[in-house]
């Protein structure tokens, strides 16, 4: 393609809404334009790297045996109603009413859509397994859409559904998408992690994200430095703890003691001379609309989506200081589990702990020798915390680091949820009818776009990785007005392109410096440029954008 034949409208200036970097550059190098809050449109570079994207998808989906379908975009309302989410999804579900007076949706997954499928078109055990995907526009109403195409309303989305006759061959369908994804995101020459995850509004039993690794991703994830494991910090598992019982500690008796305007962990333990780990946290949540006290240790933090999951919850936010009054007339900062007229939920390490230190209910006081069992009673205890590098892999017991990550794919076990809910069966080899067993998988095509300049950008601007990249190798002509310089660049342009190349012929009368600008803010892979060397030496410089070196060549080697 010829530069000035493309709409390629690059700016030096960062527009003051973009956050994060793929934001800036998108905008930058005039690949994205936005519309609206949270909607771009994808201008021809733009539409050139979700191409690549979607090629790869396609070609691995095709290759795991998946079949291609396309669903409509707007959903019934009633479908979601089966399914039991029309009123528990929340807000992001955009909602509206046809002129006879029915309920849609924006369709921001399509799990109702293909189970409608299914029970339509699948009778028999002998129809199984099926997988089928689509590459389809996507709606979520975010409520602050950021990042760009990070976290935008609209985006685009391959999500694929599989169907199984039992837990047996849907396990077998899951292995196969994990192996996809593997491929996918190794053929996208992207540096990424799958990882175990919590399931979130889809629901089903077990998860994976596959997470690319980037020092701005939205996600932290906890990885295994002596084995495999990983996952989302949300979904880290804390193992059991040890009982003190058997060291044979003596149990103190309950002790009110004076705290007065003490209300942070730090201050109450330097006061009464203990460690903030001997106190236990209390924290209010409404969950469902119900108030629930959470109780961790006094150097932990409650993870919320464990807490969401260990009270089955649907929806739970922390509660503010003026909600807690308004709740339970109770102070915050002197908040305690003994005497506590609410729901409470513990964490696994608080029901181990002796002689701790709480708050008393009241203004200004605690207690001390407070002991889980004798002087309170969670209604369930569980696996609550957020992890720590201080803790250890759930499975071999090593040591943990942190990565920051931006999930790309997401892949569910999602059993019989919505089979069942919606009555989707099929009849098996004995004759009796069986729910679909299901699994979901989904990657966000326009979110790889952004996840990878993520991942490979420098103060020049994008470094594409090669398998993405709109064009591979990007022609400067830095004499357009020179007739051999033409001729040269001309040529390289033509045999290239006969050659399969994708190429960009950089043919406007502008200043060298601009164009070596705009090649590095585009993230071309290789540059040829027909310049000095060609004029001296009738040769071209090719350089590589990721590592900078450069090579001269001559014109008949690069063919």
């Amino acid at each position: 393609m010829r530069y000035s034949q493309m709409l390629l409208p690059t700016t030096k200036e960062t527009p003051s809404e973009a956050e994060v970097i793929s934001h800036q550059l998108l905008v930058r190098g005039g690949f994205i334009r936005k519309l609206t809050s949270g909607m771009y449109t994808y201008l021809p570079l733009g539409f050139m790297v979700l191409q690549k994207v979607t090629e790869i998808v396609r070609r691995e989906m095709n290759r795991a045996g998946a079949q291609e379908i396309l669903m409509p975009m707007v959903q019934p309302g009633d479908l979601w109603e089966e399914s039991g989410r029309w009123k528990k999804y929340g807000p992001e579900l955009l909602r509206f009413r046809d002129r006879h007076d029915r309920d849609y949706c924006l369709g921001p997954t399509h799990e109702e859509v293909i189970t409608d499928i299914a029970r339509r078109e699948m009778q028999s055990y002998r129809q199984l397994p099926v997988n089928l995907y689509q590459i389809q526009t996507k709606f979520r109403d975010e409520i602050r859409p950021r990042f760009g195409l990070m976290r935008g309303r609209e985006f685009l989305m391959k999500d694929a559904y599989s169907f199984d006759a039992d837990d047996a061959g849907a396990g077998r369908s899951y292995e196969i998408m994990r192996e996809a994804y593997h491929r996918i995101f190794t053929s996208c020459g992207l540096d990424f992690r799958a990882v175990e995850a919590d399931s979130g509004s889809i629901g089903g039993s077990f998860s994976h994200e596959f997470m690319v690794l980037a020092d701005t991703g939205e996600d932290t994830l906890v990885i295994c430095t002596s084995c495999s494991y990983a996952a989302n910090v949300e979904k880290a598992a804390i193992g059991p703890y040890a009982s003190p019982e058997a060291a044979g500690v003596v149990l103190q008796e309950l002790v009110r003691v004076a705290t007065p305007g003490l209300k942070k962990v730090n201050k109450v333990a330097e006061f009464l001379q203990v460690q903030p780990a001997d106190l236990i946290k209390t924290m209010f949540y409404l969950a469902d609309g119900e108030p629930v006290a959470a109780l961790v240790r006094g150097d932990r933090e409650v993870q919320s989506v464990k807490l969401k999951n260990l009270l089955g919850a649907t929806d739970v936010e922390p509660m503010d200081e003026d909600q807690v009054w308004q709740q339970t007339r109770l102070p915050v900062g002197y908040l305690g589990p003994v005497g506590l007229e609410v729901k409470m939920v513990a964490d696994q390490e608080v029901m181990q702990m002796v002689n701790a230190v709480a708050g008393a209910n009241e203004k200004g006081m605690h207690l001390t020798g407070v002991n889980p069992g004798r002087d309170f009673q969670p209604m369930v205890s569980g696996d609550l915390r957020q992890i720590t590098t201080t803790d250890h892999c759930p499975l071999c017991g090593g040591g943990l680091r942190l990565r920051e990550g931006i999930e790309v794919g997401h892949i569910f076990k999602l059993g019989t949820k919505y089979s069942e809910a919606m009555t989707a069966t099929f009849q098996d080899s004995d004759g009796q009818e069986k729910p679909f067993v299901m699994g979901c998988y989904g990657i966000g095509v326009s979110r790889v776009m952004a996840a990878a300049i993520e991942q490979n950008h420098d103060a020049k601007g994008i470094i594409f990785p090669l398998p993405l990249a709109p064009f591979q190798v990007i022609v400067l002509n830095l004499g357009p007005k020179d007739a051999s310089y033409c001729q040269a660049a001309e040529a390289l342009y033509l045999g290239l392109r006969a050659q399969g190349f994708d190429i960009l012929y950089d043919d406007r009368d502008e200043r060298p410096g601009s164009k070596f600008n705009d090649a590095d803010l585009l993230g071309i892979p290789y540059r040829l440029t027909v310049g000095k060397t060609f004029e001296k030496e009738g040769k071209v410089e090719l350089r590589s954008r990721r590592t900078g070196e450069t090579q001269v060549l001559d014109v008949r080697h690069c063919f």
